[in-house]
C-alpha cells in the first residue's frame, strides 16, 4: 500500500501573536524599527523573528501536562542505584521545572493531549512576558488552546532571561458557564553568572603550579560550578584589610563569597540583627565617620575589586523577617512589629513575659537562687514562678464571665429585649446539651481570641432567648432563668479552664527546659546570675525605650525566633497560634519580628522601606541568601525577590529551608525562584548516610546515562511568534526538577567537625563535597581547622590570613578548582561507591569519557589511624593517573586562644607519594586497578585522572545511523516480528526454538520484539535508572544483544526482509561489544534499541492512513495494536494449505492454534484495526477467507485455519456483513469487493468434508452472492446440528446445545434463535462446574433476538437497499414464506418492518403510564428508560429481556435510525452512569441480582453464579463495547443533547472517558487495551492483557472524531 508522508510538524503549536511594537527584519534585510527600550523578553522575540540569526540548533525543553492542565502530579521519580550506589529515593518534582540560563534563547514547550479536560475552551496563562515588555508577577499573558481533537496541543514559549514564572490552564468546567483554574506549575530559569576565567589546575597530567590563576577574560559560570566561601565581615577588619582575604579565597579556588549581612549591626553586634537596613556597618570603614552614600560607594568599589581582580562574585544574606531590637525606626513605626495593639491575642503573652522579667529581678528579695547549680534550683524557681503566675488569674482570658452573663440575661428579660430562639426545639434539653448547641451555632463571641480578659461572651438577648426556649418550666421567672443560664455557662467554661491549664503547663515546661539548657547543661551557654537584664529566660518582647512605659500594648513588640517542626506557611505570631503564650518560640532577643500583613496596603511604610533595602543590595551583589527563609511569609519573599530581579535580572538566590518536607521545599523554591537550597554534609551521621547525601545532591547523572542520547529528537521549529524563519531544534523531554543544591561541607552556624566527627575528616569531607555536581560551599574556619563554632554575636577576634599554608587550604586549591573546571567542562555524570569507611566518587565527561576519580577515607570517629578495608577499584578499559593525595596530621587538638586572632588547629597536610595504577586483564577485558596504599589513615584522599581507552568517538553516531533504511522497507507483518510477538506466537512460529527473553531479577518480557524491551527501557531512559535489573544484566554480559539480532536472523528464510534489520543490529551490537566497557553497555543498548524502535514505529505509522499519520500519540498507540495482533504463525492461518498472516483475538491467551482466529472477534476488530488504519489488503484477505467458509448461512466462530471450523455463533455473519459494508465504503474501489470470486470451502449441500477433499473448493461464489446467501438462509430459516457434536467437539456443552435453530419472525422482521443450552452471541460463557451444577448451562444464553444482531441486520438491509436501488447489487430481496405464502421480500420491506417494530419491541419506557405503547411486562422491569438486551428470551427466562447490558449501543451505532433520539440519549446517559468503567463497559447492571463483577475462571466453588467463571459476562467490564458506546453517545448527543449546539461539549465529555485507556496503553507492558477488567477497572488475571477488539473500537471512535474535525 502507499505510504503516507510524515508531517514535518505534527500537532498544534500555539502561535504567539506578534508584539505590538517594532517591525521584524525580513529575509531581504530590510531595515527594522528598533524596539526601545528593549527588555530581555523583547530581545528574545527579536532573536526568534530575526532572519539573520544562525548557529546551533535551538533547544526545546518539553513538559507534558496532565489532562487537567496542571503539572504531572503522579510522576514520582525513582532514581535507583547502580551496584554500590546506595540511594533509592522518590521525589515529587513535576510541579517545578528548573531550566538552564538563557545564554542563547530557547523554547519551553508545554504539551497537552488533545481532547483532555484542560483543552475544553482552554486558555494557557503565564506571567512570563511572552509578548515582550517587563515582567510583572500579576500580569498574565494568555494563549487560547486549539480545539482540534485529533492532534496534540503544543505551546511554545520563547525563553530569554532568568526568573521565576508561574503558569496554569483555565478551562470550562462541567457546570455550564463555570471555569476551572488548573493546578499551577512553575518554571525557574537559572541566572547568567559571569566570572573571570582561570588557568587549568591540571596540566600535562599533573597539578599545575600556576593553575587557578585569575585571567582577564570572562566565562559563564554554571550554578554547578560555584565554589562559595562564607565570610563574616566583623572578623575581617576594615575594607582596607579585605584584599588579603580576597587573595586568599581566590588562591584556594573559590569563585564566590557569601557575606553575612553587612548592614549596621544592632546592640547585640550580631550581623543578623540589623539596626539600619539602608546603612553599611560603620566600623567596616575605620574610625572616621562616613555618610550613607559614601558607604554604598565604597562597598560597590570593594566588591568590584573582588570580582575583577580576584574572580570572586559576591552574595549576601538578606534578612526580611526581623530587624534589630534597637532599630531607631521602630519608635516611629511600631506597626512594623507585632504588638498587642495590632495583634490583640498577644496580650496575655505580654503579661506573662512581663511577670517573668519582674520575677527575675525579685529573686534575691524573695530568697530564691539567682545562680543555677542543680536541677533542684530549677524546680524551686519554676515552682515559685508558678505561684506568681497563679496570682495573675490568666484564666480570665479564656472563660466567659459568669457574673456579667447572668446580669446580661436579667437585663434582656427585664427590658423585653429577647432574641427568640429560631433553631430546632430545645425545650427541656440538659445544660450539657445546651452548651454544645451554643458552641455549635457559634454564639460565643470572642471564644479563644484571648484579646482581653473575659473577651468570650454571649449577647444577653441571645442568651435570654435560649433559656426561654429551653427552660420552659420556669415560665417568666427572671432570676430562675438567669441562674439557668449560669449553669449553661459553667458547662461551657469547664473545657476552657482546661485549655488554660494546658497552656500554662506547656509554658512552664518550656521555661524549665530553656533554663536548664542556658544555665545548667554542659553544652549550653551557661549564662550567669539571673537579673532583670538577664532574666530567667529570654524575653519574648522588645519594649521600645521611652515609649513602652506609656503605651505598652503599642510599643511592646514580639521578638522573632523559630519553632520546632512548625508549619512554614503559618505565621506563628498570628492567631490561632499561641506560640508566644505557650513559650514555644526559641526566641532571638535581639530581633523584632516584622509584620508585613497580607500585602503593601496592610503596612505601606514597612513594605516600601524593605523593598528599598532589597533593591539596594540587588544592585551591588550577584546573589542573595534568604535568611530564615522557611519563616519568611511566602508572599513577602515573592514580592521582594521580584523587586530585586527588576534591578538585577540575573540575581542568584539561595536559601536554607527547614520545612521538614521535600514537597514544601519545592513549593518555596518554585514560588520564590530559589536557585539553590543549602544542604549540609555535616548532617550525615556515618559514611553510608554521607554517600546517600552525595548521591542525592551531587551525583548529577549516573555514569552511562542515556536520557540525552535516547530521548531527544530533532525537529523543525516554527517561529514561536508566527514571524521569522523555521529553525532546526532538538526537543528535550523535561521530567520536572528537584531543587538544586548548594552543598556545604560546613556552614557558618554549625558545629565543627572536631565536635561532630573528627578534625581529620575535614579533608575527606571537603574533597567529597567538591566532587559533587552542584554548587558547593564552605567557611574559612573549615579550611583552617577552627576547633569550635564561632559565636556570631560574641566573637570579636580577626581572621588570620594563612594563604595556602593553613589547614587543608592547599588541597582546597586543587579541589575547588577541579570542581569548577568539571562543571565548565560538562563532567555531569558521576558514580558514588561506599564501602566501609571509604567513599569513592568518579566524575566523567560523557562525550570524551575523561574523568576524575576521588578516593576518600572518611574519619567519622576520633582517634582511629587504621587503613581500614576497601577492595581494589577496577576501572574497565580505563587508564588512571595519580594526580594528588594527602592526609592530615594534627599533633594537637588544643585550640589557640589568641585574644585578637582567630586561628585553627596546628595541623598540616602530608602529601602522598605517587600511587601507580597497574593495568590488568580478565575475562571482561582490560582494566586499571586502583589499590589503596598501606598507609592511608582516616581523612586521607587520592585523586586520579582517568580516561576511557579505545573510545570510539563515532559510536554514538554509528549506533543511530541507517535505521531508516534498515527498517523502512518492512511491511506490516515484518513489523509484527520486529515489534511484538508474544511467547506463544514466537514459539509457534519458530517450532519452539525461540521464546520471550527472561531478564534476571525482572522476569520475562511480554514480547520478543522491540516493544518488549521498550517497556522497561522507557523508564530506564527517562530517569537514568541504571540500577534496574535489565541494566545489571547488560553489564554482566551481551546475551540480550545476541538474542535481539539472532532471533531475526533465524527467521530470515520466512521473512526475507528481516535480513536488513538483523544485520543492522548485529553490526551495532558487535561494535558495542568490541569497544564499550560493561558499565556503558546499558547506554548503548538503549541507544540502539530505542533508535530501532522509533524507526520501526515510524515505518509502521507511515504505512497507515492519514487519520493515523496525523493523529496524536493515543491514535498511534492504538494503531500499533493492528500490527501487534496481525502476524504469521505456523498453526493458524487463513489458508488451510499454507501459513498466512492472521489476526489474533487477544494476547497472550489467543496466540496460536485453533484459539487464535475467531470469526466474531475478527469482524468486530477489522474496521478499527485494518480499515481505519489503511490496511485494506489485510482486511480483504480476512473477509475472503471467512466468506469462503460460509455454511448453513453462517461463518465460523472458530476458524481453525479453515480446516475444522466450528459454526455455533449466530452473530458472526452479521459482523462480517457489517465489515463488508464498511470495506466498500472506506477502501479505494471498495465496491469491487462485491464481485470478487471466492472458492467455497464446503459443498452446496453443507456436507462436512475435509479441506483437502475433492468436494472442497469445488465451486465459487462472488461476495455479493455470499451476502445474499446469508440473508436468504436466514429468511428461509436455519436448523442444523453441529458437525461432530458431542464431547469431542465441546466437552462442556449439553447435548441440546449443539442444535442450532435460527428463524425470522415476519411480524416484526426480527431474527430469533438459540436455546437455553447454547450461547450464540459474544456473551458465550458455557458453564463448566459439576460441583456447582452449572456444567452445560450457559451463563448468558441470550436466545431470542439480541439487540445488536437486530441492529446489524437493519444496517445490512439499509445498505443493500441503497446498493440495489443504485444498480450496484444483483439482488432485490429474499424469498420467504409470509402469512403462509412464498414471496419476495425486498430489502426495503424487511428493513421497514424492523424499523416499525423496533421501539415497540425493545424500548422500556421511563413513565409506567406509557407501558401500553410497548411490548413490556411491567412485573419484570428492573430499570426504566433502557433498551432491552434481547427480545423474546426463552420460556422461563423472559426476565433476561429486561437486563441492562452494554449491547444496545452497538445497534445504535450501526443502525441509529431504529432509535427515537430522545429515548436513545436517556439510555446512553444511564449506561454512562451505571455501566461505564475506566477501561470498558460493565456487562450487567450493578443493580441486577445476577451482577457478579469479579471474574475468576479457576474458582470451582459451590456458588453457581461464579463457579468456573460463569459470570464472565455478568458484571466484569469488557473493553470493546466502550468504543460503540462512545460512537453512539457522540451520534445522539450531537443531535438532541448538549452537543447539538456545541459538539465540542460532547467531544470533551467523551475524551475525558478516554483518559484511562490512554494512560493504560502508554504504561502497560502489553501496550494494548485488555479484554476485560473486574469492577472499576481492577486487574483480572484471566483476561487477555491486550485484545484486538478492545483497541479496534476505540480507533473506530477516534476516526469518527477525526472525520468531524476535517469536515
Amino acid at each position: 500500500m502507499a505510504r503516507s508522508k510524515k508531517s514535518v510538524n505534527p500537532g498544534n503549536t500555539v502561535q504567539i501573536p506578534k508584539p505590538t511594537f517594532g517591525q521584524d527584519e525580513s529575509p531581504t534585510g530590510s531595515p527594522t524599527t528598533p524596539k526601545t527600550p528593549k527588555t530581555p523578553a523583547d530581545e528574545g522575540i527579536d532573536f526568534f523573528e530575526s532572519w539573520s540569526v544562525a548557529g546551533e540548533e535551538i533547544k526545546v525543553y518539553e513538559l507534558q501536562l496532565d489532562p487537567d492542565g496542571g503539572p504531572n502530579k503522579d510522576r514520582s521519580v525513582s532514581i535507583c542505584s547502580v551496584p554500590n550506589i546506595l540511594s533509592t529515593f522518590n521525589t515529587r518534582r513535576s510541579q517545578y521545572m528548573r531550566l538552564p540560563p538563557a545564554y542563547r534563547p530557547y523554547i519551553v514547550r508545554v504539551t497537552l493531549d488533545a481532547g483532555t479536560p484542560a483543552a475544553r475552551n482552554g486558555v494557557f496563562k503565564t506571567n512570563f512576558p511572552l509578548d515582550g515588555g517587563h515582567f510583572s508577577r500579576d500580569r498574565f499573558t494568555e494563549r487560547k488552546l486549539p480545539t482540534d481533537f485529533s492532534k496534540p496541543i503544543k505551546i511554545d514559549l520563547p525563553i530569554s532571561h532568568a526568573g521565576a514564572f508561574a503558569y496554569w490552564v483555565e478551562y470550562d468546567g462541567d457546570t455550564p458557564g463555570s471555569r476551572v483554574k488548573g493546578r499551577e506549575g512553575y518554571f525557574n530559569i537559572d541566572p547568567i553568572l559571569r566570572t573571570k576565567a582561570r588557568l587549568p589546575i591540571i596540566s600535562g597530567g599533573a597539578v599545575a603550579a600556576n593553575g587557578n590563576t585569575v585571567q582577564s577574560d570572562d566565562v559563564n559560570l554554571p550554578l554547578d560550578g560555584i565554589s562559595m566561601l562564607t565570610v563574616v565581615s566583623k572578623w575581617m577588619g576594615t575594607l582596607d584589610d579585605w584584599k588579603s582575604y580576597f587573595a586568599e579565597a581566590s588562591a584556594r579556588g573559590y569563585n564566590m563569597l557569601h557575606w553575612t549581612p553587612l548592614q549596621e549591626r544592632g546592640e547585640s553586634n550580631s550581623p543578623y540583627s540589623i539596626r539600619n537596613q539602608m546603612v553599611y556597618e560603620p566600623s567596616m570603614f575605620g574610625a572616621k565617620a562616613i555618610d550613607t552614600e559614601s558607604g554604598v560607594s565604597k562597598m560597590e568599589e570593594i566588591l568590584k575589586i573582588a570580582r575583577e581582580e580576584y574572580g570572586l562574585l559576591s552574595l549576601t544574606d538578606v534578612v526580611l523577617n526581623h530587624t534589630a531590637n534597637d532599630s531607631p525606626w521602630l519608635a516611629d513605626h511600631p506597626e512594623a512589629g507585632f504588638s498587642p495593639a495590632n495583634t490583640p491575642h498577644l496580650t496575655p503573652a505580654l503579661e506573662f513575659d512581663t511577670l517573668m522579667i519582674n520575677f527575675s529581678s525579685s529573686l534575691q528579695s524573695k530568697g530564691l537562687p539567682t545562680v543555677i547549680n542543680s536541677s533542684s534550683d530549677i524546680d524551686t524557681l519554676i515552682g515559685a514562678f508558678k505561684d506568681e503566675l497563679t496570682k495573675l488569674n490568666m484564666w480570665q482570658y479564656y472563660v466567659i464571665d459568669v457574673v456579667k452573663e447572668k446580669q446580661g440575661v436579667k437585663d434582656a428579660l427585664s427590658a423585653g429585649n429577647v432574641t427568640a430562639w429560631s433553631g430546632s426545639d430545645i425545650a427541656r434539653k440538659t445544660v450539657v446539651e445546651l452548651a454544645e448547641i451554643v458552641q455549635d451555632f457559634g454564639l460565643v463571641k470572642g471564644l479563644h481570641s484571648l484579646e482581653r480578659r473575659y473577651v468570650a461572651r454571649v449577647d444577653g438577648p441571645v442568651a435570654a432567648g435560649i433559656v426561654k426556649a429551653a427552660f420552659v418550666d420556669l415560665g417568666d421567672d427572671t432570676d430562675a432563668l438567669a441562674d439557668a443560664w449560669v449553669r449553661v455557662v459553667d458547662v461551657i467554661n469547664v473545657p476552657l479552664y482546661r485549655v488554660w491549664e494546658e497552656d500554662t503547663a506547656a509554658a512552664l515546661e518550656q521555661i524549665k527546659g530553656r533554663v536548664k539548657y542556658t544555665r545548667l547543661d554542659e553544652h549550653g551557654p551557661k549564662l550567669g546570675p539571673i537579673t532583670k537584664d538577664l532574666p530567667l529566660v529570654e524575653s519574648y518582647f522588645t519594649r521600645i525605650k521611652a515609649k513602652a512605659d506609656s503605651d505598652p500594648a503599642k510599643y511592646s513588640l514580639a521578638n522573632n525566633g523559630w519553632i520546632w517542626n512548625a508549619d512554614p506557611l503559618a505565621n506563628f505570631a498570628l492567631p490561632p497560634s499561641k506560640a508566644y503564650l505557650r513559650r514555644e518560640v526559641i526566641v532571638w532577643g535581639d530581633c523584632v519580628k516584622l509584620r508585613y500583613g497580607d500585602g503593601p496596603d496592610a503596612n505601606p511604610w514597612l513594605w516600601k522601606y524593605m523593598t528599598e533595602y532589597v533593591t539596594m543590595l540587588a544592585k551591588e551583589f550577584e546573589g542573595f541568601r534568604i535568611d530564615n527563609c522557611h519563616s519568611t511569609p511566602l508572599h513577602v519573599g515573592v514580592a521582594m525577590l521580584d523587586a530585586a530581579r527588576v534591578v538585577n535580572p540575573d540575581l542568584y538566590v539561595c536559601a536554607e529551608l527547614f520545612t521538614g518536607s521535600e514537597e514544601m521545599d519545592t513549593l518555596f523554591v518554585s514560588r520564590l525562584g530559589i536557585n539553590s537550597l543549602i544542604r549540609e554534609a555535616g548532617n550525615a551521621w556515618d559514611p553510608k548516610e554521607f554517600s546517600r547525601l552525595l548521591y542525592r545532591h551531587g551525583l548529577g547523572k549516573p555514569l552511562g546515562s542515556m536520557d540525552g542520547a535516547c530521548l531527544t529528537s530533532k525537529e523543525e521549529l516554527p517561529p514561536p511568534t508566527g514571524k521569522g524563519p523555521t529553525r532546526p531544534c532538538v526537543v528535550i523531554p523535561h521530567n520536572g526538577s528537584t531543587p538544586h543544591a548548594l552543598f556545604f561541607d560546613l556552614t557558618h552556624d554549625n558545629e565543627t567537625y572536631l565536635d561532630k566527627r573528627s578534625a581529620e575528616d575535614a579533608l575527606s569531607t571537603g574533597a567529597l563535597v567538591t566532587w559533587s555536581f552542584c554548587a558547593i560551599g564552605s567557611v574559612k574556619g573549615f579550611d583552617d581547622l577552627y576547633p569550635k563554632l564561632l559565636n556570631l554575636v560574641g566573637e570579636s577576634r580577626k581572621y588570620e590570613v594563612t594563604w595556602l599554608d593553613g589547614g587543608i587550604a592547599s588541597a582546597k586549591r586543587i579541589l575547588n578548582s577541579l570542581h569548577t573546571e568539571m562543571a565548565l567542562g560538562g563532567f555531569e555524570e558521576g558514580h558514588v561507591h561506599q564501602e566501609n569507611d571509604y567513599i569513592v566518587m568518579h566524575r566523567v565527561q560523557p562525550s570524551t569519557q575523561k574523568g576524575y576519580l576521588l578516593v576518600a577515607h572518611t574519619a567519622f570517629s576520633k582517634g582511629n589511624k587504621d587503613r581500614g578495608f576497601i577492595n581494589p577499584i577496577k576501572l574497565r578499559r580505563t587508564k588512571a593517573k595519580f594526580l594528588y593525595g594527602a592526609h592530615l596530621d594534627i599533633p594537637s587538638y588544643q585550640p589557640d586562644n589568641d585574644p585578637s586572632t582567630l586561628r585553627g588547629l596546628s595541623g598540616k597536610l602530608i602529601d602522598m607519594p605517587e600511587v601507580l595504577v597497574p593495568q590488568g586483564l580478565d575475562g571482561e577485558g582490560p582494566f586499571a586497578e586502583v589499590i589503596v596504599p598501606d598507609h592511608f589513615p582516616p581523612g586521607s584522599i587520592m585523586i586520579f585522572e582517568t580516561q576511557l581507552q579505545g573510545l570510539d568517538t563515532s559510536l554514538d553516531t554509528f549506533c543511530t545511523s541507517g535505521a531508516e533504511a534498515a527498517f523502512g522497507e518492512l511491511d506490516l507483518v515484518d513489523l509484527n516480528v520486529i515489534l511484538h510477538r508474544a511467547e506463544g506466537e514466537e514459539r509457534d512460529a519458530t517450532a519452539g526454538e525461540i521464546g520471550t527473553y527472561a531478564v534476571p531479577g525482572h522476569g520475562e518480557l511480554v514480547y520478543c520484539g522491540l516493544q518488549g524491551w521498550m517497556h522497561p527501557l522507557k523508564h530506564i531512559m527517562r530517569y537514568n535508572d541504571l540500577g534496574h535489573p535489565l541494566c545489571g544484566h547488560l553489564r554482566d554480559g551481551s546475551w540480550a544483544m545476541d538474542y535481539i539480532h539472532s532471533r531475526l536472523s533465524k527467521q530470515v528464510e520466512t521473512f526475507p526482509r528481516l535480513s536488513q534489520p538483523a544485520e543492522w543490529f548485529k553490526e551495532r551490537f558487535n561494535r558495542v561489544k568490541e569497544n564499550v566497557p560493561p558499565f556503558l553497555r546499558p547506554k548503548y543498548f538503549a541507544i540502539i534499541v530505542s533508535e530501532a524502535y522509533k524507526a520501526a514505529r515510524r515505518a509502521a505509522i507511515e504505512q497507515c492512513s492519514e487519520f493515523v499519520v496525523n493523529g496524536h500519540s493515543f491514535t498511534h498507540d492504538l494503531a500499533l495494536c493492528s500490527i501487534q495482533m496481525h502476524g504469521l504463525v505456523q498453526s493458524a492461518s487463513l489458508d488451510p494449505g499454507k501459513p498466512t498472516p492472521s489476526l489474533a483475538a487477544g494476547l497472550p491467551h489467543f496466540a496460536a492454534g485453533w484459539a487464535r482466529c475467531w470469526g466474531r472477534d475478527v469482524f468486530i476488530s477489522l474496521r478499527g484495526l485494518f480499515l481505519t488504519t489503511g490496511n485494506f489488503l489485510g482486511a480483504k484477505r480476512h473477509i475472503l477467507a471467512f466468506a469462503s467458509t460460509l455454511k448453513h448461512g453462517l461463518i465460523p466462530n472458530l476458524l481453525d485455519s479453515v480446516r475444522s471450523p466450528r459454526y455455533n455463533s449466530r452473530d458472526s455473519p452479521w459482523w462480517m456483513l457489517q465489515n463488508i459494508q464498511d470495506y466498500v465504503a472506506m477502501a479505494p474501489d471498495g465496491i469491487s469487493l462485491l464481485s470478487e470470486p471466492v472458492k467455497r470451502r464446503f459443498p452446496k449441500d453443507d456436507t462436512w468434508v475435509p479441506w483437502d477433499d475433492p468436494q472442497a473448493y469445488s465451486y465459487s461464489s462472488s461476495i455479493a452472492e455470499i451476502i445474499q446467501e446469508i440473508l436468504q438462509r436466514h429468511a428461509t430459516g436455519i436448523s442444523f446440528r453441529e458437525y461432530n457434536a458431542g464431547p469431542n467437539l465441546d466437552m462442556q456443552m449439553n447435548d441440546e446445545g449443539f442444535n442450532i435453530v435460527i428463524k425470522v419472525d415476519w411480524t416484526t422482521g426480527l431474527i430469533l434463535g438459540g436455546n437455553e443450552f447454547n450461547c450464540g452471541t459474544w456473551m458465550d460463557k458455557m458453564g463448566e462446574s459439576v460441583k456447582a451444577g452449572t456444567k452445560g448451562k450457559p451463563g448468558t444464553p441470550r436466545d431470542g433476538a439480541p439487540v445488536e444482531i437486530t441492529g446489524l441486520l437493519k444496517s445490512t438491509l439499509r445498505w443493500l437497499d441503497e446498493l440495489s436501488t443504485a444498480g450496484k447489487f444483483p439482488f432485490k430481496g429474499v424469498e420467504a414464506v409470509v402469512d403462509g405464502k412464498n414471496r419476495l421480500v425486498t430489502y426495503k420491506e424487511w428493513s421497514n418492518l424492523i424499523q416499525a417494530s423496533f421501539e415497540e419491541c425493545y424500548y422500556v419506557p421511563e413513565d409506567p403510564a406509557d407501558d401500553h405503547k410497548y411490548n413490556v411486562n411491567p412485573s419484570l422491569i428492573n430499570r426504566r428508560g433502557i433498551y432491552k438486551d434481547v427480545f423474546k428470551s426463552g420460556v422461563g427466562r423472559e426476565w433476561s429481556d429486561y437486563q441492562l447490558r452494554c449491547n444496545f449501543p452497538i445497534a445504535m451505532t450501526v443502525a441509529p435510525e431504529l432509535f427515537k433520539p430522545e429515548h436513545a440519549l436517556v439510555a446512553l446517559k444511564l449506561a454512562d452512569k451505571v455501566l461505564r468503567g475506566p477501561l470498558g463497559m460493565a456487562t450487567l447492571d450493578p443493580a441486577d441480582l445476577q451482577y457478579r463483577p469479579y471474574y475468576d475462571n479457576a474458582n470451582d466453588g459451590t456458588d453457581a453464579a461464579i463457579a468456573k467463571g460463569l459470570n464472565y459476562h455478568n458484571g466484569p467490564e469488557w473493553g470493546w463495547p466502550l468504543g460503540y458506546f462512545l460512537r453512539a453517545y457522540l451520534y445522539f448527543d450531537t443531535r438532541v443533547g448538549v452537543g447539538r449546539k456545541n459538539p465540542s461539549e460532547t467531544l470533551h465529555h467523551l475524551h475525558k472517558i478516554l483518559l484511562a485507556p490512554r494512560s493504560h496503553i502508554q504504561n502497560d507492558p502489553w501496550a494494548g487495551i485488555p479484554e476485560l477488567t473486574n469492577k472499576n477497572g481492577d486487574y483480572c488475571h484471566d483476561s487477555c492483557r491486550t485484545q484486538a477488539w478492545s483497541s479496534s473500537t476505540l480507533l473506530d471512535f477516534l476516526e469518527e472524531v477525526h472525520k468531524l474535525s476535517t469536515v
